[in-house]
């Protein structure tokens, strides 16, 4: 058990290594902290051609003690009017829940978390949610009445849009307060959006040299980093 917070520490610095090096096009990442791996802040930008284009979502990553064999929790901190996200932000999709066996749920065992997913799977599962949300279980009632009736009426009602373009709007200029260029365009949103190298080779060496030291041995960065994480990240040309 005393070895499970380190494996767990482990994962969590080669998937924010490969994350940074390796950005995918529609979210990026950074540490709540830099000395704690277990929350991480995410900027989600809405996808082009969609209600959520152009926006700017923010929400926090909190990993558990014994991750990748529990999955995380996301919440929004930007308010997101939308039938799978609480009212409090909590996000509620199945690739979240806990593999468990619970035939009430109407969800598949398959659908739940299993070890092979990461952080990548996750949030291109979220912003797939984004733009089709399951209205069969919905976590906002009211949202997703909304959303039904926009799309049975082929957007003629427009109470789920209006309310979503408010959103937008209000989130970026929270983007402009943190110096973020929001992409607008398909060919803009397919861009990589790094990390300074500099502070992510700062923040890393400090996670494998100082604070983990005998569990993430400098010898095995580069080597022990491909094949890991070719391992976890099955999707990375996402």
């Amino acid at each position: 058990m005393a070895s499970q917070p380190n494996s767990a520490l482990r994962a969590l610095a080669l998937e924010f290594k490969s994350l940074q090096e390796e950005p995918v096009e529609g979210f990026r990442v950074k540490l709540v902290n830099d000395d704690h791996l277990y929350e991480w802040e995410v900027a989600i930008f809405g996808p082009p051609e969609t209600l959520y284009e152009g926006g700017y979502f923010k929400a926090r990553v909190t990993f558990p003690h014994d991750y990748p064999y529990n999955p995380p929790v996301l919440k929004f901190l930007t308010k997101v009017w939308h039938p799978n996200v609480y009212e409090n932000g909590d996000l509620c999709i199945s690739i979240l829940h806990p593999p468990v066996d619970d035939p009430q749920s109407g969800e598949l065992p398959c659908e739940r978390w299993n070890p092979t997913q990461n952080v990548r799977t996750v949030l291109l599962s979220v912003i797939s949610l984004l733009n089709e949300p399951n209205t069969f279980s919905p976590a906002n009632v009211d949202a997703s009445v909304m959303y039904r009736r926009w799309k049975e009426s082929k957007g003629k009602d427009k109470e789920y849009e209006n309310i979503i373009r408010k959103q937008v709007a209000a989130s970026r200029l929270e983007a402009e307060k943190d110096n973020v260029v929001v992409p607008m365009t398909l060919e803009e949103y397919c861009i990589k959006h790094r990390t300074k190298p500099a502070e992510t080779e700062a923040d890393m060496t400090d996670f494998y040299d100082d604070d983990y030291g005998d569990d993430l041995d400098d010898d095995d960065d580069d080597e022990d980093y491909n094949d890991e994480d070719n391992e976890d990240s099955g999707n990375g040309e996402s």
